[in-house]
């Protein structure tokens, strides 16, 4: 009787530790979440677990890049009225940060990245632009004050160093590799430096991407999109991917508020790397130029020039011995791709260009009459000879690129040549050469080529103000 109940009493119980082992197996675990999965027409398809294992940890990646990205401040002492400020940039300094009038000392903040042990920061053109002093402050409090090394307002990049060895890194990683939907994270200092090393998470929204501009300057734009939030003080500071690499430089936004709206914009790390190594082997950016002007092929330009394709970019010109007319490259072919590279906008062709130095060789896959051709291209100079067009449609005048605008001539860039040395600016607009009134570039070098002995120059300044400047040809 007795071994009848016991074995009664073991079924019973070997029956509920089995119930609740398929009852454990089913049910998430304490770090799990359930999620339906349902149908168009709001049904539920099935029902699935995920653990905590299924979302990314960002942990190594954020506590590792964190004690490379440093903490800018800026002193700026106003010499001129307050200067016109693109307002996708002004929320990262604020009004006032970024006017005032002349004289008067106004501070700034931003971010940077540590590139090299031995001090080498990047950051951005407009956090440091005009600075008479820089200080920078590393994660761990120390700071040290800081000099520019060279700066390129095209990409908005900067190079700055501080005098210190064995500093924290962050490696390059190949930006051209980023995946949309892929995981980054933003690490800056938004607000200033009461939120120092604050670190934010998102995708890339997009690749690519340009942005709408009120200012007249030139600029190389193909900017990774995120949703990783930025705010005031985040620009110059990381774009890291789940590695701990750097990706990227966040460099802007576009919001109607001046804060943050869910749309950020980093410089490709790729871009970076080229800029800044230039700069400290150059003290200047060697640009190539491939010598084309043209634009992004939509379906409007599809029709209009009766196009097989959607994307590229379709050659309008090609400036007689420059890279692209010597490789045999003709007007109305169509840019493809760049060294197996493809080629969707105007921005992709200039980040890529931008990779190469004058001299390089690519290979560049065109379009003509429904064919596929490849042309191996050296690319030039565009500081070489007045007159050479680069991809992005500037005209190059000693050393100077120009560029035709509604009231003028601007330029686009000064450069390191005679202009540059005569005192011509990045913003100023020429309006007169010699006495004659000009419209575009051609014009310019016309009157210059004209002249027997000096060129001298008028216009107006970026803020509106009367200027010129002058040199002698055989200077």
């Amino acid at each position: 009787m007795k071994k009848g109940i016991l074995i009664i009493v073991l079924s019973v119980l070997l029956s509920g530790l089995t119930a609740y082992a398929i009852v454990k197996s089913a049910a998430p675990t304490p770090d799990a979440a359930q999620q339906n999965v349902y149908s168009s027409d709001g049904q539920t398809v099935r029902t699935v677990n995920l653990s905590l294992s299924d979302y990314p940890d960002f942990t190594y990646a954020a506590e590792n890049a964190v004690e490379a990205v440093v903490y800018v401040k800026v002193t700026i002492k106003s010499q001129q009225q307050q200067q016109y400020i693109d307002p996708f940039f002004r929320f990262f300094f604020g009004d006032e940060g970024m006017g005032g009038m002349g004289g008067r000392e106004r501070q700034g903040s931003g971010s940077g990245v540590i590139i090299r042990p031995d001090g080498y920061i990047v950051t951005n053109n407009h956090v440091v632009s005009g600075a008479t002093s820089i200080e920078v402050t590393l994660n761990n409090n120390k700071t040290y004050e800081a000099t520019v090394i060279g700066t390129d307002p095209a990409t908005d990049v900067a190079l700055i160093k501080i005098d210190a060895t064995g500093l924290p890194v962050l490696q390059f990683a190949d930006s051209d590799k980023l995946r949309l939907g892929e995981w980054v994270l933003a690490i800056g200092s938004p607000l200033g430096e009461e939120l120092r090393s604050t670190i934010t998470a998102g995708i890339v929204s997009a690749k690519g991407r340009s942005m709408p501009s009120n200012t007249r300057e030139f600029k190389i734009e193909s900017f990774i999109q995120t949703d990783a939030a930025v705010n005031p003080g985040n620009s110059g500071g990381a774009l890291v991917n789940k590695e701990g690499e750097l990706v990227g430089i966040n460099t802007a936004i576009v919001s109607t508020t001046g804060s943050y709206t869910g749309y950020s914009f980093a410089v490709p790390s790729n871009i970076v790397q080229k800029v800044v190594s230039d700069l400290i082997d150059f003290g200047s950016v060697k640009r190539a130029m491939l010598g084309i002007t043209g634009g992004t092929i939509d379906d409007r330009v599809a029709k209009e020039y009766k196009l097989s394709v959607s994307e590229g970019v379709y050659v309008t010109e090609v400036v007689k011995g420059g890279a692209a007319d010597k490789a045999g490259m003709k007007s109305g072919d169509v840019i493809m791709a760049i060294d197996g590279t493809k080629i969707v906008t105007m921005p992709d062709l200039q980040a890529k260009v931008n990779n190469f130095h004058p001299g390089d060789h690519a290979t560049v896959e065109v379009l003509r009459d429904g064919k596929t051709l490849t042309m191996p291209v050296t690319f030039s100079d565009g500081n070489v000879a007045n007159g050479t067009v680069g991809s992005d449609g500037t005209v190059t005048f000693y050393g100077a690129q120009l560029k035709e605008v509604e009231n003028g001539v601007l330029i686009v860039s000064a450069g390191n040549g005679k202009v540059a040395r005569a005192g011509g600016e990045d913003g100023f607009v020429i309006r007169f050469v010699n006495d004659q009134k000009v419209t575009k570039p051609q014009d310019v070098i016309d009157i210059a080529k004209k002249s027997k002995r000096s060129i001298f120059i008028e216009g107006v300044d970026r803020n509106g103000r009367p200027g010129y400047f002058g040199f002698g040809k055989d200077e």
